[in-house]
């Protein structure tokens, strides 16, 4: 087969296959909003989570070659506070998105809508990234002649692990938001807070993957799933807050 042919079926295949996930994904969380948002504000939100992407990865690269070049980061060093900077970039630029694209909108009117908004531009921010996973996955699996399944396995993964990580991490700091919102003064402390916390979250969990490989990796994403159950909890007592 054409070689042009495979890359681009490769590329349509990694597109569906990431914005697949992510649709699913958006669907549960959406059942957690007893007044849904406008369709148009939740897909803006959505997009901006997949514009900034591309920014996130450009400053991760920006500080490593920087701290190499600066002599400071060792090549091909993964110590953890590179991690956590790596992850706090991400962290930001997950939230800047929904900022822009929702939080200082009119439509943002009631406590719940903060964790919504969060998660759905997580969900975008996690739908490119896992198009760029699933193209490498696909393109390295034809190599080793196992064309899509390797791509529909790396799928199942991020499926389940990373996509999961980014909309937990930014529910964190949508929660943040959340109980701030009949205390504007806090906002600020809050919304530092929640990227700390989910910062950390998000560096554990890159950290753990890194130094552990295949070896404890079911555990890891049973911590990740023990934590977003936990937020499901929240989710429902924020969902009880009145306006």
């Amino acid at each position: 087969m054409n070689q042009a042919l495979l890359t681009s079926s490769y590329f349509i295949y990694a597109t569906l296959g990431g914005l697949l996930s992510a649709v699913v994904w958006l669907w549960f969380w959406l059942k957690e909003d007893p007044h849904p948002e406008p369709k148009r504000v939740l897909i803006r939100t959505f997009f901006t989570g997949v514009l900034v992407l591309p920014i996130a990865l450009f400053l991760e690269e920006v500080f490593f070659e920087g701290g190499v070049n600066l002599g400071f980061i060792a090549k091909n060093s993964f110590h953890f506070w590179i991690l956590f900077v790596w992850a706090g970039i991400e962290e930001i630029a997950k939230y800047s998105a929904a900022y822009w694209a929702a939080l200082i909108r009119p439509g943002f009117d009631e406590p719940i809508d903060a964790p919504i908004y969060l998660i759905t531009a997580a969900l975008g921010f996690a739908a490119f990234e896992n198009s760029i996973f699933l193209f490498k996955a696909f393109r390295e699996g034809f190599a080793a002649f196992e064309g899509p399944m390797l791509g529909l396995i790396t799928s199942q993964l991020r499926f389940i692990g990373a996509t999961l990580l980014h909309v937990t991490t930014s529910a964190i700091v949508g929660i943040s938001i959340a109980y701030a919102f009949f205390h504007p003064e806090k906002r600020h402390r809050n919304v530092i807070g929640g990227l700390f916390t989910a910062t950390l979250l998000h560096t554990f969990f890159n950290f753990f993957i890194l130094k552990e490989g295949g070896e404890k990796v079911l555990i890891i994403f049973f911590a990740v799933w023990i934590t977003a159950i936990a937020l499901i909890f929240i989710l429902e007592k924020i969902k009880r807050l009145k306006v």
